[in-house]
């Protein structure tokens, strides 16, 4: 499997493609990592150095890669941070040389926002860009709960209401939907879920919410499931193993007490899933 991957990069820690290759890697898939920024670190420090790439770089470097007759061989485009507004071009642009050269190619949009806690963290532009122009075209999406509420002007909070939110998100275009965090009022204390929906049905996942704010699981989430579903076609499967691998990885970055994901560390948890958690159907 081939993934081209248009996604920011960091030289300090794992976000963006700089958490999402090695895993994907790592279960196997050729990954063609393409950078929208370049940072010394993620933008969570609250300060930073190095540029954001000016969207024709990123477009000269798609071009490139369609010059070496690489396209027809993509089985999917993965996108996650965008950095500056003229990104969303480039990505469709490349969405669409893709699909023209292998129509069996996939697009997975992790639509990079923001959360519930923190409100949006992205340029003023982005989301409005994501919800109108980008996740229109995706055929997969991986948000979180509050960004699946913009997305849809609704707010999902129970699992009826974030089911009929992601019936929404659908009706954009993303055939299958994967809801990374889902924090209804009546789940069990001290735990958390993940939700993932396509055609065939909807499968919710449960396990431990653990004590720790980890910049890139989230692109580390959205990579795992990409690749797995586009491998299998099984949206229930494909969540039970990202659920696993993302755990495992999460309670090694906690007991290892450290800020930054212990992404290296876990490498065993991508290729050899324990499969601890079930999915349970719930549509």
């Amino acid at each position: 499997m081939k993934i081209l991957s248009i996604q920011s990069a960091v030289a300090h820690g794992h976000v963006g493609n700089s958490a999402a290759v090695f895993p994907l890697q790592r279960i196997g898939v050729d990954v063609l990592p393409v950078y929208t920024v370049t940072f010394s670190n993620h933008t969570g420090y609250g300060a930073w150095r190095g540029p954001m790439i000016d969207p024709s770089d990123v477009r000269e470097v798609i071009t490139g890669i369609e010059e070496r007759d690489v396209m027809p061989q993509i089985d999917a485009v993965l996108s996650g941070y965008q950095g500056g507004e003229g990104i969303a071009d480039v990505i469709i642009d490349a969405v669409a040389r893709v699909k023209a050269a292998n129509p069996n190619a996939v697009y997975a949009c992790d639509p990079v926002m923001g959360n519930a806690k923190s409100g949006c963290f992205v340029a003023p532009a982005i989301p409005d860009l994501l919800r109108d122009r980008v996740v229109p075209v995706a055929d997969i999406i991986t948000p979180n709960q509050f960004e699946l509420g913009y997305l849809t002007d609704t707010e999902p909070d129970t699992l009826e209401s974030t089911l009929a939110s992601v019936d929404a998100a659908m009706a954009i275009g993303p055939s299958t939907v994967l809801v990374t965090s889902v924090e209804r009022p009546d789940r069990d204390e001290g735990t958390i879920e993940m939700l993932a929906v396509d055609a065939r049905g909807a499968w919710l996942v449960t396990t431990p919410h653990l004590a720790l704010k980890a910049n890139g699981s989230g692109d580390v989430t959205a990579a795992l499931f990409t690749a797995h579903y586009v491998a299998t076609g099984d949206a229930k499967l494909a969540l039970e193993r990202t659920v696993s691998s993302v755990f495992d990885l999460l309670q090694m970055t906690l007991d290892a007490g450290d800020r930054e994901l212990r992404l290296i560390e876990a490498q065993e948890f991508y290729a050899n899933p324990r499969m601890q958690f079930t999915a349970r159907q719930v549509r």
